[in-house]
């Protein structure tokens, strides 16, 4: 499921015991990218294609009157400096090469041949104003999202691979509120006003999410998961997902640009060393029941620790 060959994820950094939702924010390297350009085909593609296609407005979510202009401008101007082969963009005009396909306003401008006739579909069939979101969507593997310093708010989302949360319920929301249902979160919501003011400052962030899930798909929205979940599944046979998140400020904007990269890997093809599997068997371990319950573990943490124990 890794579409360029490495897991930008931090193993080391972001498994730790005792476990804490904390925000775990740390400063980009310099040179780090930020994006990950995909092309037609890539597991990443096919399933943002999916939903893009089938259920846009669960993924496609904006707050009444906010606009996103600064915000898209910025995130353009990025990809355009991070992936001049990828992405370029003129201030008006942004043009994907590897999907041949161009957004100038609303307008959708295929690229001659060139063009790929599902991107072009899905991209023709969304709202107008959501056209160049559309497109960075399907030219990059991360989703994104706008965070608004002031108010901590989330007014603006184009996340078509969240990992069991419901973006449409999500918009408009203040940070706190986002993650009111996360177990052990008083760590996070105190760090709120904190939070949103660095990461729409000068400098570049990023932070580190993992779960292990039974699913295997990159998109998880609750609505559409396969029934069964856990039961009748063995612990070899799932899942390891992780996010890398970071930021990107918009110049006088007071906002930040949220990107998230999701990857799916087998449980057992991660976990690939004894150090690795004593790390995530301490930071599981330490997991109290809230957050056991929040995350899906609670039916399946005694399993998972037995078959860490034997690997370590």
């Amino acid at each position: 499921m890794c579409h360029h060959g490495r897991m930008p994820f931090d193993f080391e950094a972001a498994v730790q015991a005792p476990f804490r939702m904390q925000p775990g924010l740390r400063r980009l390297a310099a040179g780090a990218a930020q994006l990950s350009p995909v092309r037609p085909g890539s597991a990443h593609w096919r399933a943002k294609l999916a939903v893009l296609s089938a259920r846009a407005p669960q993924a496609l979510c904006a707050a009444p009157g906010f606009d996103v202009a600064p915000a898209l401008q910025a995130l353009c101007r990025h990809a355009a400096a991070e992936h001049p082969a990828a992405w370029t963009w003129d201030g008006a005009r942004a043009q994907a090469s590897a999907l041949g396909l161009a957004v100038a306003g609303d307008a959708v401008q295929p690229l001659g041949s060139a063009a790929d006739p599902e991107t072009l579909a899905c991209l023709r069939a969304l709202p107008p104003g959501w056209r160049l979101a559309g497109l960075l969507s399907l030219a990059f593997a991360e989703d994104f999202a706008v965070l608004d310093a002031a108010s901590t708010a989330i007014p603006w989302l184009a996340v078509a691979l969240p990992s069991h949360w419901a973006p449409e319920l999500k918009v408009g929301r203040p940070f706190a509120a986002v993650h009111a249902p996360v177990a052990d979160n008083a760590l996070l919501l105190q760090a709120a006003q904190g939070l949103a003011r660095l990461v729409s400052g000068a400098d570049h962030w990023e932070r580190f999410v993992w779960t292990v899930s039974p699913h295997r798909g990159l998109a998880a929205h609750p609505a559409h998961l396969p029934a069964g979940g856990w039961e009748g599944l063995a612990v070899a046979d799932a899942w390891w997902r992780t996010e890398r998140q970071t930021f990107l400020p918009v110049p006088g904007a007071a906002q930040a640009v949220f990107t998230i990269l999701v990857e799916v890997q087998p449980l057992a093809q991660a976990i690939d060393s004894p150090a690795r599997a004593a790390r995530l068997h301490a930071a599981i371990a330490s997991m109290g029941a809230e957050v056991l319950a929040y995350r899906g573990l609670a039916d399946v943490q005694g399993r998972l620790l037995a078959w860490l124990a034997a690997r370590c």
